[in-house]
């Protein structure tokens, strides 16, 4: 197609898109020439986010829905097929139809234990071939469901625009970029941009392939800090990269720079010690530095003028995943011990945003509720206070124990559930990042933990607040 046959269907595009549904077959015999209609529905396609149309299942094209992004369906049960293929695809084409066996199988076995070795050990991982399908196999699923997880809780407060223009930053093999594509309804116009220079670029590319048609994606293959963003973004995602950036602070501010007035910023990692807590002093550095960025979701300050300073390890637990075909294969003949199944849903985050909004918009008078700053004050008394639960049951014995933050804490607070009565389920039922209110609980200091213990019996009260 010429350039003057190109502009001449955008033209006829934006002239009758407002009018009704735009179709190729039509558009082609008011272009001199007369394309054909593949043709013009190929420029049609390339131009859609130009042009903020999407494109239906009869072929036609219309305007994006201004409508923000619904609730997806939870929990996340399983790995979708159609991606489990295409990795399966990818993988026989560099090692064979039988990879998981024999040779390949044995180096792809050997891969995944010198990179979980060198994660364990903080040593950096250098992104081959081999190591970017290792990755793969182990991380595509729990990364894929965890981020659409956390992006339940924008959809909730319809935060997460339906013509959504994203950026993520170190998207390695591709696990955020397919479940934020699945998260997004059919008639959502995505135009996501990817940041990955190691080789994990080929595998996301390739996983790219197998989401919707209204999915419009870019890969550049630059390094975070040498990657210069343009324009701005509804959605700013480093998932799982925070603890490969030698400044992950420095590098999250220069993109901040470029979030919409109403987007959203998400840091996601795994939930062991290190990166949880790295992620979680990168979000507090971010608060600090004067950006104009306020944390929505799950360590929400409930106390103004407060910035929470425990160590702050806190992660999320989800339902296990199925076990895709291509992780059992992989581990049944290398022993089934089950050392190359990855089917857990644990990660940490923080969701940041400039427009202040916060999961939960309260106003607590002091006079009312004790701040978690205060506890000092309060120990061997019964007081009530108001916090987020950021633990699921941390007890490996005896009474469940959580984690609960209210922005002020100085150090760790974890309410101990000695007796669980009606009145106060409610510690237990509530899931992760809820707020909770709880009356009359007895305030004591743990020196040994070095923590404060908030004790629930059978006279304190917990409401879960909506």
């Amino acid at each position: 197609m010429t350039p003057e046959q190109r502009e001449a269907v955008l033209d006829n595009a934006k002239y009758l898109r407002n009018q009704r549904p735009v179709d190729p077959e039509e558009i082609h015999a008011y272009v001199e020439g007369r394309p054909h209609p593949a043709a013009v529905r190929m420029v049609l396609r390339e131009s859609a986010v130009e042009l903020g149309m999407v494109e239906r299942e009869d072929g036609t094209f219309v305007p994006a829905s201004e409508d923000p992004t619904p609730p997806p369906p939870l929990p996340v049960e399983a790995f979708p097929d159609r991606y489990a293929r295409r990795l399966g695809d990818v993988l026989a084409e560099r090692y064979g139809p039988t990879w998981w066996d024999g040779e390949s199988g044995d180096r792809l076995r050997d891969v995944l234990r010198r990179v979980k070795e060198d994660y364990y050990r903080g040593r950096p991982v250098e992104y081959d071939d081999d190591v970017a399908l290792g990755y793969a196999l182990y991380h595509l699923p729990d990364y894929y469901a965890a981020v659409q997880y956390v992006l339940a809780e924008l959809t909730a407060d319809r935060l997460l625009p339906r013509s959504l223009r994203v950026l993520d930053v170190g998207a390695g093999v591709g696990g955020p970029a397919l479940g934020l594509a699945d998260l997004l309804p059919e008639d959502a116009l995505l135009d996501y941009h990817a940041v990955e220079p190691s080789a994990a670029a080929d595998v996301l590319e390739a996983m790219l392939e197998e989401t919707g048609r209204n999915v419009h994606a870019t890969v550049h293959r630059s390094t975070a800090e040498s990657f210069e963003p343009e324009g701005e973004y509804d959605l700013l995602l480093f998932a799982n990269v925070l603890s490969e950036l030698a400044d992950p602070v420095e590098v999250v501010t220069r993109y901040a720079d470029h979030l919409a007035a109403d987007g959203s910023l998400l840091l996601l990692a795994p939930a062991d010690l290190e990166t949880s807590t790295g992620l979680r002093d990168v979000e507090r550095s971010l608060v600090a530095a004067d950006l104009g960025l306020t944390v929505y979701s799950p360590t929400v300050r409930l106390w103004p003028g407060h910035e929470p300073a425990d160590r702050g390890w806190s992660f999320d637990v989800r339902p296990d995943l199925a076990v895709p075909g291509f992780q059992s294969r992989l581990d049944e003949t290398g022993g089934g011990s089950g050392e190359f199944v990855n089917v857990d849903v644990q990660f940490s985050y923080a969701t940041l945003r400039h427009d202040g909004a916060r999961r939960f918009d309260v106003d607590l008078s002091p006079s009312r509720f004790a701040r978690f700053a205060d506890a000092e004050d309060h120990v061997t008394e019964r007081v009530d206070c108001a916090a987020v639960k950021l633990s699921h049951d941390l007890a490996e014995s005896g009474n469940p124990l959580y984690k609960l933050g209210d922005g002020s804490e100085g150090v760790g607070v974890f309410a101990a559930l000695a007796k669980e009565t009606s009145l106060n389920r409610a510690l237990r039922e509530a899931g992760y990042g809820d707020l909770l209110v709880l009356q009359s609980t007895l305030v004591l200091w743990n020196d040994d933990e070095g923590a404060y213990n908030l004790v629930v019996d059978g006279e304190t009260v917990v409401d879960r607040v909506e």
